[in-house]
């Protein structure tokens, strides 16, 4: 089973801290200092409504639709994940068209050619971006760690067979009480 993040609505205050936990894991060392409009650009987004706020994020599926959409072979399972291997994505977007959950994205970045030394622009680059779950951090999902109400959960099998067996065990009991 792939690992992903789980979102508690009813623990979510919508306040974004999870947003800006993403990009900063991402940034390769920047500080906060340098976040700007143009760059903020998380792999989890928050939504809000009237009644309810909550994040959306890769799913990290088992038969992933992007992983079969994509004609480049740029998406592949990795680490119990769904990842993207940037220096293969054409940046075609037949993976954002083909996610159910509209977790997936392509934005541009610079592109850049290291030439002798010297490190050359060639303008921009359009590349998938989605959560990676963090995997090249020591600490996991950045998302999850800060996370004030403990909204955020990262799940992998044993966390969900036990979330299945509470929820199962609360049904019965529920309908226990009800037939009383």
């Amino acid at each position: 089973m792939n690992r992903f993040v789980a979102a508690n609505p009813s623990k979510c205050i919508g306040c974004r801290t999870c947003e800006v936990a993403c990009v900063l894991a991402h940034s390769d060392g920047a500080g906060v200092e340098n976040l700007a409009p143009e760059t903020f650009k998380p792999r989890i987004r928050m939504v809000k409504t009237a009644n309810v706020s909550t994040a959306v994020m890769c799913h990290h599926c088992e038969d992933a639709p992007c992983v079969n959409a994509c004609p480049n072979n740029a998406i592949v399972y990795r680490q119990n994940s769904v990842q993207v291997l940037q220096e293969r994505c054409l940046g075609c977007k037949n993976c954002v068209m083909a996610c159910p959950f509209g977790a997936m994205d392509v934005i541009t970045v610079p592109a850049v050619k290291q030439f002798g030394g010297m490190t050359l622009s060639l303008g921009v680059k359009a590349q998938a971006h989605k959560c990676d779950l963090c995997v090249e951090h020591e600490g996991g999902p950045a998302c999850v760690s800060v996370c004030p109400t403990k909204a955020l959960t990262l799940m992998d099998r044993e966390l969900m067979d036990e979330t299945l067996r509470q929820r199962r065990e609360r049904a019965a009991i529920e309908a226990a009480e009800v037939a009383a």
